[in-house]
């Protein structure tokens, strides 16, 4: 029987991240044989992860990376079974080193196929299943390249990464204040503009019933009712729908006998009101309308200018939910 030595036991646990007692059996396995012990314990992998194959990864670590001229950044997600695993220091070092890794391939599926320590990313996973015994699988892969791209990533369990279209001063703090606006708040778009016009309508039309059927309720329990807006973007409000909007502004406040000398001032804060009621479609998905996250007063698009010259070239977010 060969002899193991434990610096062997060390060199391959430190290679594989398998147990003391998995390397110290591959080892004896292989007679030794540094490689061949290797191949034991990702044979190991491949049978957990077959047995384990219609598990559901709904836990694991998100991790982002932004190469070294900040023109480059990655945020993934890697899954795993139970929350003990996607919390474990090791689980959380592999993930990070994944991401890392995936700055230099386009696609998730290249980045799989890549070499990770001589062996592919997606044998390394099928490794870890078996070194673990959860099933392991990279659930989302996001890219965005621009001058100056930032991270954020929030407690392991979303991760966001923000693009630039100029490396200016203090390029670093706007672009992670954008990466955890994008983590907290959820933008599914960059504007208003960005939306299909029968995804808006169809979202209308949704909103306005769920409304209705709450004041249904609210009524029967003598309550204030909801208001019931038209719109809910930007998009909806033509050039057309904003004078109408003055034109019933003015006559509220005639109604109301406000004398007209006085109107200029108050129509500017009933206009706004009417856009805030009725875009709020553009405030829930669309980054540059939300509102910024650290100065309730401002909304992301009027954050970003007062940096400059500069706006936001593309953002991805990803989560494990």
């Amino acid at each position: 029987m060969v002899k193991i030595t434990a610096a062997e036991v060390n060199k391959l646990r430190k290679a594989t991240g398998a147990g003391m007692m998995d390397c110290k059996k591959a080892l004896v396995e292989a007679e030794g044989d540094f490689d061949k012990a290797i191949e034991v314990l990702r044979k190991k992998g491949q049978k957990v992860a077959a047995k384990r194959a219609d598990r559901e990864s709904t836990e694991g670590a998100a991790a982002a990376a932004v190469n070294a001229d900040n023109t480059v950044g990655v945020t993934i997600v890697l899954g795993c079974e139970t929350d003990f695993v996607g919390k474990n220091e090791s689980f959380v070092s592999l993930a990070k080193e994944l991401a890392q890794h995936a700055l230099n391939y386009a696609s998730l599926e290249e980045m799989l196929a890549s070499d990770f320590n001589g062996m592919t990313v997606a044998d390394k996973l099928i490794e870890q299943t078996g070194v673990i015994g959860e099933k392991l699988e990279i659930k989302a892969f996001e890219k965005v390249e621009a001058p100056y791209v930032g991270s954020y990533v929030h407690i392991n369990k979303i991760g966001a990464v923000v693009g630039l279209t100029a490396k200016i001063d203090k390029a670093e703090e706007l672009a992670k204040d954008l990466a955890m606006q994008v983590a907290s708040m959820g933008a599914t778009t960059l504007s208003y503009k960005d939306f299909d016009p029968a995804y808006v309508a169809s979202e209308t039309e949704a909103r306005i019933a769920v409304i209705e059927k709450d004041n249904e309720e609210l009524a029967r329990l003598g309550k204030t009712l909801k208001n019931v807006p038209k719109y809910i973007s930007m998009s909806q409000l033509t050039p057309e729908v904003m004078a109408q909007a003055e034109e019933d502004a003015k006559a509220q406040l005639k109604a109301e006998g406000k004398p007209e000398q006085i109107w200029d001032k108050i129509l500017p804060g009933k206009m706004d009101r009417f856009v805030s009621d009725n875009t709020t479609l553009d405030k829930e998905q669309c980054l540059l309308d939300q509102v910024f996250i650290k100065d309730e007063k401002a909304n992301v698009a009027k954050h970003v200018a007062s940096y400059g010259e500069v706006e936001v070239a593309g953002f991805k977010r990803v989560s494990l939910g």
